[in-house]
């Protein structure tokens, strides 16, 4: 199973950077992952909300193949402890799905469509946080969930 963190809009900070790739490094000896970003959207003062969200939506959905796992990061997902995300990992590797796409929307969440075409929704905080910070956040979970699941030291309970 491959997991891929699909984004809109890229990290600019560089120090949120440096910490994504050391996570990214280490996930290397568990899981493939890859994270894809498709660019924020331009000149948006004309543009109403609606119509920011459905051209990101056509974006993200170019992103999608048959047979993706899509889980959108959304505050209205269902909250994990860090186990209980280990858990929820391994079971949608066991079910041989070959790509597991987590989404991270832009500014104003996602349009209907996808939604729509989403799998299920995950929160990983019911605090709000940046959206240059969720990625980093999000692939450290995902770290710490591979070393749950090999019984490695990172994490403690």
């Amino acid at each position: 199973m491959k997991i891929i963190l699909l984004t809109v809009g890229k990290t600019t900070d560089s120090n949120l950077i440096k910490l994504q790739e050391e996570y990214q490094n280490r996930l290397k000896f568990y899981v493939p992952f890859e994270m894809l970003v498709v660019p924020e959207l331009k000149n948006t003062k004309s543009l109403s909300i609606n119509e920011q969200l459905e051209k990101e939506a056509d974006m993200l959905l170019k992103q999608f193949e048959t047979g993706d796992e899509i889980i959108l990061l959304d505050e209205k997902g269902k909250q994990f402890t860090s186990v209980g995300f280990s858990d929820f990992l391994e079971k949608k590797m066991l079910l041989s799905i070959k790509r597991v796409i987590f989404v991270v929307g832009g500014p104003y969440g996602f349009s209907e469509r996808i939604y729509n075409r989403a799998n299920s929704k995950i929160s990983l905080s019911p605090m709000t946080f940046s959206h240059q910070m969720i990625r980093l956040i999000f692939v450290e979970q995902v770290y710490r969930a591979m070393t749950i699941l090999k019984g490695e030291p990172y994490h403690h309970e």
